[in-house]
């Protein structure tokens, strides 16, 4: 049985109509399965607001499961950052971040399963500034790309309001793209449309078969139009906003097959209103200033763009051929063969199967931050899996990402921006911890110079508890270059062996061969400060924070046999607990695992840094 799906434009807060409506659409004609909502979600003014927080605290029920795009409005960056910040919404949400019981917020650009259908959104509007809320970037642009490449049909594609595809559409509709004069559009839809050409291009290459977007107070659905290079056609239906004055439609009922199911000839078939694509008459208009900017770009008709995202980002210059294409390095193969303008790399491709970031290959970094699904340091052959596609390794299989299945969530303590404090599994001793990045990141050195004050405050935190336990705490990460995910250890040790540390340590590395260089400071973040001088990206390096304010820092040689838990065995002698120095030998049941993070969690609750 095909989904029933509830669509309606710009909501700007007005919940408590907008769900009237929605009960009396259900009663006439429902169930539904859920609700989409395109435009914006949020209130124009702070009077509506007391209306709307009533929804998200759980005073008003949302009746249905609802998603919204449109980041933007009163008081969204507060509830949006909250929702940020909750435990099961961390890592990569494409399927939406959960803002309360039934409502789920799209970000940026992507693609998720919803009752067999594929959906697919870009959130905000266009900015060229770097903004949390109210805008997409480049990196959502980008990943909507990747998606038009995969051979799977897009059933419904949501989009912020009013940009130029509409306009585009508006125009060919209204017989405009036929000599007649813009004026001929109906009176308020020509003053609804915008000039953003990045939708009319991504509308283009992912061919939804409904584009759903808001158009400020009007409501239209276009006559099905053709696809270029697709059998199946296209419907654009745009909605009013909630309570708009002219009483134009802002709720709209549909209920397509999933295209996933549907057989070919199913895919193929049009109404007999079908049009010719809207965009057909404006590329042919337009191709004479198309091909001179291409020929200046040194790009030929066929849009190798969509093969190197960068470059929608900066115009062709000099070494513009040291660009990766995306294409092959993605999927091993390119169609343009020895045509591409773009670098055809054989161990950037491996580097990629084995999970690492495409940005980083190419440019050296990454801008998505917590949002990326894939490894930002280069793989070894012995990090390689058979069957894991690129970025799967961080994400699916890393013990410490948020958004793993693997991440073992009940010995999570608390959450903050950059980082997250959880309890040791197999640990040394009571309360051992570890202070993990959100990011999937190899150490905590190579974490932003913004997230150390984060950083710090967990530390400071941790140490004020211990102390109140008359207990020090000893801090120390084995910074590796072909580390996976970062993690600073924190073991709190009885204050009468605080002055014995740092004599163990010595000890321990003279029995493997070397000296620790050791410094003193005045504060931990002075201690940071000097470790991230010493972090390069050929280099790897052993730290241990001890008492008294020491760092002992060791420089660890690319063959030089170090331990992985070096820090641990060293700790584990200190203590007399050599059995304990494997945590495999320490291990609790989840369920004495779950009572363990419970009663540190009351404990450590007034020095949490997060409450």
């Amino acid at each position: 049985m095909a989904p029933r799906i509830l669509l309606c434009g710009d909501v700007l807060g007005r919940l408590n109509q907008l769900f009237k409506r929605v009960s009396s659409v259900t009663k006439s004609a429902g169930p539904f399965d859920a609700l989409l909502c395109v435009g914006q979600f949020f209130p124009d003014s702070p009077d509506q607001l007391e209306e709307f927080t009533a929804y998200i605290e759980g005073g008003s029920q949302i009746p249905l499961p609802t998603y919204f795009v449109g980041d933007y409005g009163v008081a969204a960056p507060k509830f949006l950052l909250q929702a940020s910040k909750d435990s099961a919404n961390r890592g990569f949400m494409m399927d939406g971040f959960k803002v309360c019981h039934n409502l789920y917020w799209l970000k940026g650009g992507g693609k998720f399963p919803l009752f067999g259908l594929s959906v697919a959104y870009l959130s905000g509007r266009k900015s060229s500034s770097v903004q949390q809320f109210g805008t997409y970037t480049e990196d959502d642009v980008d990943a909507l790309r990747a998606i038009a490449e995969e051979p799977e049909i897009i059933d419904l594609f949501l989009t912020y309001p009013s940009i130029g595809v509409h306009y585009l559409i508006l125009r060919h509709s209204y017989g405009v793209t036929n000599g007649a004069a813009a004026s001929d559009i109906p009176a308020g839809v020509s003053d609804a449309v915008g000039s953003d050409s990045t939708i009319s291009e991504l509308v283009q290459e992912i061919k939804p078969r409904y584009h759903i977007a808001g158009t400020k107070g009007i409501y239209y659905a276009r006559e099905p139009y053709t696809n270029v290079d697709a059998v199946h056609i296209t419907r654009f239906i745009g909605l009013a906003s909630v309570g708009n004055r002219d009483k134009q439609k802002f709720i709209h009922a549909i209920s397509p097959t999933p295209a996933s199911t549907m057989s070919s000839t199913e895919i193929a078939v049009k109404t007999t209103t079908t049009t010719l694509s809207p965009y057909t008459f404006v590329e042919k208009r337009t191709a004479p200033m198309d091909s001179t900017k291409r020929s200046n770009d040194s790009i030929s008709d066929s849009q190798y763009w969509r093969y190197d995202v960068s470059q929608k980002r900066q115009k062709h210059e000099t070494g513009q051929t040291d660009k990766m294409c995306f294409k092959f390095v993605s999927s091993g193969s390119c169609p343009h063969g020895e045509k591409c303008h773009f670098r055809h790399d054989i161990d950037a491709r491996e580097q990629c199967r084995r999970g690492v970031c495409f940005d980083f290959l190419n440019k050296g970094k990454c801008e998505r931050g917590p949002d990326c699904n894939f490894k930002h340091n280069l793989q070894d052959e012995g990090d390689r899996h058979p069957s894991r596609r690129p970025g799967s390794g961080r994400s699916k299989e890393c013990w410490f990402c948020l958004s793993s299945p693997n991440v073992e969530t009940h010995l999570i303590v608390s959450i903050g921006e950059n980082y997250y404090l959880a309890l040791a599994k197999g640990p040394l001793v009571e309360d051992h911890a570890l202070i993990l990045p959100v990011e999937h990141m190899p150490s905590t050195l190579s974490m932003s110079s913004e997230s150390e004050i984060e950083l710090s405050r967990f530390q400071s935190s941790l140490k004020s508890y211990c102390k109140s336990q008359e207990k020090e705490v000893i801090f120390f990460e084995w910074a590796s270059i072909r580390g996976t995910h970062a993690n600073l250890q924190a073991i709190p040790i009885p204050s009468t062996k605080a002055v014995m540390v740092e004599n163990v340590f010595n000890l321990a590395a003279q029995k493997l061969g070397f000296e620790f260089v050791a410094k003193t400071f005045d504060s931990i973040s002075d201690g940071r400060k000097f470790l991230k001088t010493q972090i390069h990206g050929g280099s790897s390096l052993f730290y241990a924070q001890v008492p008294r304010g020491t760092i002992l820092l060791h420089h660890v040689e690319e063959n030089e046999k170090f331990p992985a838990q070096f820090g641990r065995e060293v700790m584990a002698g200190l203590l007399n607990m050599a059995d304990n120095a494997d945590w495999r030998n320490h291990k609790h049941s989840k369920d004495e695992e779950m009572k363990i993070v419970e009663n540190f969690k009351s404990r450590f609750q007034e020095y949490d840094p997060n409450c």
